[in-house]
């Protein structure tokens, strides 16, 4: 038999008499396949983590303790810590201190001497990023020094065993620091305690009117994912130079709800949306 016959006699499937139906054409069996779950995408991000909030499983993770600079998503702790201490519709003063801030720190506006509501500066806060709107949040409950130290006190307290913070607004020092698993326990801590204000950062852009104390402010959320991933709720940007891009993602679709932490990726939003299609397409 020729080397070829003999190839395509051992390719072709072997069927049995007992098979094939009793009259009309052979029948084809067919044989699904289990189903598998998609690959994790590969990310750039020296650390990342992947939560189902429903459940509270780990979907991905990538160095989860390891301990980075996190730039502005320290201002979720600070926000914690504020509302632990301010009422959403107190009125507070804007600090001179605020004029101390870097050149190039992300604003939401602020001139000193003005009045505005803690709501109106946590919007602030969760959109623009507001170092200034940080800043008077801090001193409106007490000393700086004070309050960075009751940041730590939180973060202890919710089991935030990498993290140490010595500013509110996320200014880069070696001895502030924390994890991607550190900061998913205090994203869910907000949301848990003060959804309405988590919710917050669902919103693309604000104006907020001027006032007899106060000027007005157009506000427009750094997080393009609000604009462009469907389901986006959130919830905090950051960066400098040496903490790089870092992220707070999280997202509902079809009932469920996930979050997702980077820390020093080169394209947060692209690896924070990969991640949650990967988070999506597999089981909870």
């Amino acid at each position: 038999m020729p080397i070829w016959l003999l190839l395509l006699a051992l390719l072709m499937p072997v069927t049995t008499q007992s098979h094939l139906p009793a009259t009309g054409p052979a029948a084809v069996e067919l044989y699904e396949l289990a189903p598998t779950a998609p690959p994790p995408p590969v990310i750039k991000a020296r650390s990342a983590i992947l939560l189902d909030l429903d459940t509270g499983k780990t979907l991905f993770q990538l160095d989860p303790h390891g301990r980075h600079a996190p730039a502005s998503l320290t201002k979720v702790v600070t926000a914690l810590v504020a509302l632990d201490h301010l009422r959403l519709d107190q009125a507070v003063t804007v600090p001179v201190s605020i004029n101390q801030l870097p050149w190039d720190s992300t604003r939401m506006g602020l001139r000193a001497g003005e009045r505005l509501t803690v709501r109106e500066l946590l919007y602030g806060l969760f959109l623009n990023s507001g170092n200034d709107a940080a800043i008077t949040l801090s001193e409106a409950a007490m000393p700086r020094a004070t309050f960075v130290a009751l940041m730590n006190a939180r973060a202890a307290g919710l089991g935030m065993t990498d993290t140490h913070f010595v500013n509110p607004i996320g200014l880069d020092d070696p001895g502030h620091y924390t994890s991607v698993a550190d900061l998913a326990r205090a994203a869910a801590e907000l949301m848990r305690r003060f959804p309405d204000v988590a919710a917050m950062a669902a919103t693309p852009s604000l104006t907020l009117p001027a006032t007899a104390t106060h000027h007005a402010y157009s506000l427009y959320n750094l997080n393009e994912l609000v604009r462009k991933y469907p389901g986006a709720t959130g919830l905090k940007t950051g960066w400098t130079g040496h903490a790089g891009g870092c992220l707070i993602a999280t997202a509902t679709r079809d009932g469920r709800h996930l979050m997702v932490v980077l820390l020093a990726s080169p394209r947060i939003f692209d690896e924070a949306a990969a991640l949650l299609d990967y988070g999506f397409a597999g089981s909870s």
